[in-house]
């Protein structure tokens, strides 16, 4: 195999400095006889010192980054490894099962070596992360700390499916395309094989082969037995070392990081996080300023939380908050002791319209006030979901190119003029008002079809319109009553829908407008509903449905927001006047101009 060869032609590659020494192509043994291909970098000198271990499936330059050095020239040897079946490492990639005892058995290596005392750190993101989680819950008694930064803790709700049980199509696609595909084939165009029907073909539309990754993920879409195998968060209770992680609110793996946290905290007090307004890369958003502080210095943090660790100096990494958290709008960091934050008052803004809330034009209104009357004086909301014309993604906590796959924070009004789409907005605040925490949207529904799927998306509208999203989710609902047991609708049956929209802190500012908007589709953020309720992987045709809202007394529909009192005593919140309290002073309402 190419990569071996290169992998004994490189072995004896050795350069030394008096300040550094370079190891390339290093061949750790892994307990299978599988050998990976290492990268060393080390301070001179005959003393051992710690380690950094970085495992990679993207590969391993000759020379150090900038961050890698900057931990050799504070002591510390740093190892970059290629995992197994990647680039020069022997064997064949199998990403969800490989990491655990690969990275056991590289820990172990490490500590036996002569330039190693025995102590070891990982760092690193995505993937790089992803492999420290792996390896946590055994416990290696060579690892003393992690800092995991955007990566997640369960291969089910983080890579491939939504809590509300529908795949992460794009993002997918898009990785197993930018790094397992056929490369002597031209790359394929995203914005067509993301519409590839049957889905099970999408991955040889993508890469021009079929990958096993994918059709695995493809072959058990219910949260089942073979998910819990291999989850982290399953394990999360026997982890013990120190972890130190960085998380963003516009990334795909925010919501199950912050749950990391919570897990391993129970048991385990020494960890940190830091949440802040970026997505994957950490880069700064186009046209959205979130003011000089948003940035951190990764560098530094790492360097104090592992000089504590492995190398027991004093330093301020233990007296940390355990919880830093960005919050938007207010545009500063604020320390918190726990997640969720202890004094959340979860608060309803009930959903409700004179039966015509398709688009920003439409009369959909959030407001305070329960509705009182019955569903013949209020109205339901309805709309055609056809899968054939999907509400496409525009922004959001999507992953990982957004040249090709937009993210962040977008104006949503493009979205909003679709008829398919249900838009409640409230009134202007009439004070700040902070939402933090998890969100979630409850909805009195039905729909014409066996199975469907319901969206939510939650929206700080500036006071000049523009609609900022904030963070959505999406629910199958098969899976409305369990993600292991599936359970298809009765046409036109009124069922109840929880729909999981992800983890956000903003301050909606004072004159700024609430608003959610309901559809069923959000693609290709998550996969199309084809609305027959058989096999979604293999399903080649697609139906229309009719969608109904209701938010009349009996079927209450809500935003479940967190609201985080302010400081002042007795201070309103929320203020608006919405049809429901306007009917029941028996006054007309008005349409509010948006």
């Amino acid at each position: 195999m190419p990569h071996v060869r290169l992998t004994l032609l490189a072995l004896a590659a050795m350069t030394a400095t008096a300040a550094m020494v370079t190891q390339l192509q290093v061949l750790t043994p892994m307990r299978d006889g599988i050998q990976l291909s290492a990268n060393i970098f080390r301070p001179g000198g005959t003393v051992p010192v710690p380690t950094i271990l970085v495992r990679t499936p993207y590969g391993k330059s000759t020379e150090p980054s900038p961050t890698y050095q900057l931990f050799v020239d504070h002591g510390y040897a740093v190892v970059v490894q290629d995992v197994r079946g990647r680039h020069a490492s022997q064997g064949v990639f199998s990403p969800l099962g490989q990491e655990p005892n690969d990275g056991d058995d590289t820990l172990n290596w490490i500590a036996k070596q002569p330039w190693s005392n025995g102590k070891i750190g990982m760092q690193g993101g995505s993937y790089l992360g992803i492999a420290q989680w792996k390896v946590a819950p055994l416990n290696n008694p060579h690892l003393k700390a992690l800092f995991p930064w955007l990566s997640g803790d369960d291969d089910y709700f983080d890579r491939f499916y939504s809590t509300g049980g529908a795949m992460k199509l794009g993002h997918r696609l898009l990785w197993i395309q930018e790094n397992l595909r056929d490369y002597e084939l031209p790359e394929a165009d995203f914005h067509r094989y993301i519409w590839t029907i049957p889905i099970r073909f999408a991955d040889t539309a993508a890469t021009g082969r079929k990958s096993q990754l994918f059709q695995q993920a493809l072959d058990h879409p219910d949260y089942d037995a073979y998910w819990e195998a291999l989850s982290v968060r399953k394990q999360l209770k026997n982890v013990s070392v120190p972890v130190f992680s960085i998380a963003g609110w516009y990334d795909n793996y925010v919501e199950s990081d912050l749950d990391a946290f919570t897990l391993v905290q129970k048991n385990n007090q020494f960890n940190r996080i830091i949440v802040g307004p970026w997505p994957h890369n950490f880069a700064k958003f186009e046209g959205v300023d979130y003011g000089p502080d948003a940035r951190i210095s990764l560098s530094r943090i790492q360097l104090e939380w592992f000089d504590h660790w492995l190398k027991g100096k004093e330093s301020s990494a233990p007296q940390r908050a355990p919880v830093r958290i960005f919050v938007m709008g207010a545009n500063h960091w604020r320390d918190e002791n726990e997640w969720p934050l202890a004094r959340t008052q979860s608060t309803r803004f009930y959903l409700d319209s004179a039966g015509r809330a398709n688009t920003l034009n439409g009369n959909g209104e959030l407001t305070a006030q329960q509705p009182v009357h019955s569903q013949k004086h209020d109205p339901p909301d309805s709309f055609v979901y056809d899968p054939h014309n999907p509400v496409l993604t525009h922004g959001g906590a999507v992953c990982c190119t957004p040249s090709v796959f937009p993210w962040g924070p977008l104006d949503q009004r493009v979205i909003e003029k679709r008829e398919d789409v249900l838009v409640y907005t409230s009134d202007p605040l009439v004070d700040d008002l902070e939402v933090t925490g998890g969100i979630q949207a409850m909805l009195f529904a039905s729909s014409s079809a066996p199975d469907t799927d319901f969206s939510a998306k939650l929206v700080d509208v500036f006071p000049d319109g523009l609609a900022r999203n904030l963070t959505d989710g999406l629910l199958r609902a098969r899976y409305r009553n369990s993600l292991s047991k599936p359970e298809l609708l009765k046409k036109d049956e009124i069922s109840r829908f929880k729909i999981d929209m992800g983890v956000t802190s903003n301050l909606f500012r004072k004159g700024h407008r609430i608003r959610i908007e309901i559809s069923s589709s959000n693609f290709p953020r998550f996969d199309r509903n084809p609305n027959t309720g058989r096999a979604i992987a293999d399903e080649v045709e697609l139906r229309s449905a009719k969608q109904v809202v209701y938010h009349d007394r009996k079927h209450a529909s809500y935003l479940l927001l967190p609201v985080i009192p302010p400081e002042r005593k007795n201070e309103t919140l929320f203020r608006p006047l919405g049809r429901a309290q306007a009917q029941a002073q028996q006054l007309t309402p008005t349409r509010r101009a948006r």
